[in-house]
């Protein structure tokens, strides 16, 4: 038997051989943040593998990660108050849910006499299965007409582009890094219809889901690399561009963003962090042909004008600043 997570704090499903699937129990238990960790033990020992921490403190918090990729959280997913420890238990061996419950509650408010307040206290549970989930999700997930010749859809939805100019980007959101309805992609989106001509090399560096890889290819580029540090986005990328069949043109490959990239493009875009541009803003001169765009995106409006003067500093030209909620995406020219 094998066992595969979701991303963004889904649950965890158990496939057994043959396809079957089994359903497990989302055991939900809101306490205090000085309880997290006896209660996630708790869990632990009761047969979850592992636990999702929802602790609204995260809401605040400055992300960046090592691929650069963007982290948007809801304060609806985060208890007000207090932390929500969540485990998943297998109904093969999970025992009554209601006997479950008691146990746990009389588990937690064992912890006092450790002097640890467990309170609110409040354990809940509930049954999840795999095609439940996928149904649930699947509806918040429409096509999307990003920008005049660009429509990204879900695998699983109908849609008949309105002209021949309109290209299609099919993207299955449960396995993508991004998809489309983000600020940061439609602006890199809009810039790359705007200055990118058919016939260019393209690079992208921090692909995630290689959406912007497939874009360049329906625009028309001869030839795109792909890059990305996280071997898990490499696979997406790939995956995404066999759907969207434009293999023959993108390329994915596991790096550390431009280091050691020997090839040389017209156009190079970026959605990714700007404290992540700062790091390769020197690599650009290097990699873009006399006449090259850079693209940027992924850049809170705080920091565009660092990200500029960077780019300015190693022969770019800002060609155009774009914004939309707080997000910018900068185009430059290397001349």
């Amino acid at each position: 038997m094998a066992f595969t997570t979701e991303r963004a704090n889904q649950p965890v499903f158990l496939y057994l051989k043959g396809g079957s699937v089994l359903n497990w129990i989302e055991v939900n238990i809101h306490t205090s943040h000085e309880a997290v960790e006896a209660v996630s033990h708790l869990l632990q020992e009761l047969g979850a593998d592992g636990v999702v921490i929802e602790d609204p403190e995260v809401l605040g918090r400055k992300w960046e990660t090592s691929y650069g990729e963007i982290i948007e959280l809801s304060k609806e997913d985060y208890p007000e108050q207090g932390v929500r420890v969540k485990g998943y238990l297998s109904e093969l061996k999970l025992e009554d849910p209601k006997a479950l419950v008691a146990r746990l509650q009389t588990e937690m408010q064992q912890l006092k006499t450790y002097g640890i307040d467990p309170e609110p206290a409040v354990v809940e549970t509930k049954v999840v299965d795999e095609e439940s989930w996928a149904n649930e999700w699947k509806k918040y997930y429409k096509p999307v007409k990003v920008t005049e010749r660009l429509t990204v859809k879900p695998t699983w939805e109908e849609y008949t582009a309105e002209s021949d100019q309109e290209k299609i980007i099919e993207l299955d959101p449960g396995m993508a890094f991004g998809t489309g309805t983000h600020p940061t992609t439609k602006l890199s989106m809009r810039l790359m219809e705007k200055y990118m001509a058919p016939g260019m090399r393209v690079i992208d560096v921090g692909c995630g889901s290689g959406i912007l890889s497939i874009a360049a290819a329906k625009l028309g580029a001869k030839q795109v690399l792909a890059v990305d540090l996280d071997p898990l986005a490499v696979v997406s990328t790939e995956n995404n561009v066999k759907q969207n069949g434009v293999q023959e043109v993108v390329t994915a490959r596991e790096g550390d963003l431009l280091k050691g990239v020997a090839e040389r493009a017209e156009c190079v875009v970026a959605n990714i962090l700007a404290e992540i541009i700062l790091l390769f803003a020197h690599e650009l001169p290097r990699v873009l042909t006399p006449g090259g765009i850079f693209i940027a995106s992924g850049i809170i409006e705080e920091k565009a004008e660092q990200v500029a003067a960077a780019l300015e500093q190693f022969g770019l030209e800002v060609l155009e600043t774009i914004d939309e909620e707080r997000w910018v995406a900068i185009a430059a020219k290397k001349w």
